[in-house]
């Protein structure tokens, strides 16, 4: 399985489709505002979001949606990052409530070689995330720095202690007495 890609593997106008979906639980919504500290009573009592919000139920905070749809797109996007550089934008379309299932996708917008260092580049992309429905929920576009090839093969991240040939698992232990 790829984790990631180098510079050269982007294309512009690609879209990575993100699998496996999540489908988002009332524990998953309440343990991310509880861990960040975003008590809203919209979030975490659902007898204030009966008889009091126009949506009559729960609405799963924007920032775990956003957060599910970043790791959601690390395999294909940001697996073999040097850096995240920056989020130029990001929009809550429309809510996501308990039991709603999110997929999402990534289309590259531009790449641009570093102008400092020739063994990387950024790549801008956009994602975006969908309920089970296909209703948009949230957008947002970011700017990564990725290695080139010529960084993997110079830097061979398989060269680490217990790396693998090709880095394809840098840092893992080599198992069973091998």
């Amino acid at each position: 399985m790829q984790f990631g890609r180098t510079y050269e593997e982007f294309t512009v106008g690609d879209v990575y489709r993100h699998w496996p979906g999540k489908t988002v639980t009332e524990y998953d919504d309440h343990l991310f505002c509880l861990l960040t500290m975003n008590h809203h009573p919209l979030h975490m009592d659902s007898n204030y979001a009966e008889k009091t919000t126009d949506f009559g139920k729960n609405v799963v905070v924007g920032n775990y949606i956003y957060s599910l749809l970043l790791g959601m797109s690390v395999p294909d996007v940001s697996g073999k990052a040097i850096a995240n550089l920056e989020v130029e934008s990001l929009r809550h379309v429309a809510p996501t409530f308990h039991g709603d299932t999110i997929y999402g996708e990534t289309e590259v917008l531009d790449k641009t070689p570093s102008k400092s260092k020739t063994d990387r580049g950024i790549v801008h992309v956009e994602t975006k995330g969908y309920k089970q429905d296909g209703t948009l929920v949230c957008v947002f576009r970011r700017k990564v720095m990725v290695p080139t090839a010529t960084y993997i093969k110079e830097r061979g991240r398989g060269h680490l202690p217990g790396g693998s040939p090709g880095g394809e698992q840098p840092g893992r232990p080599e198992l069973g007495g091998q």
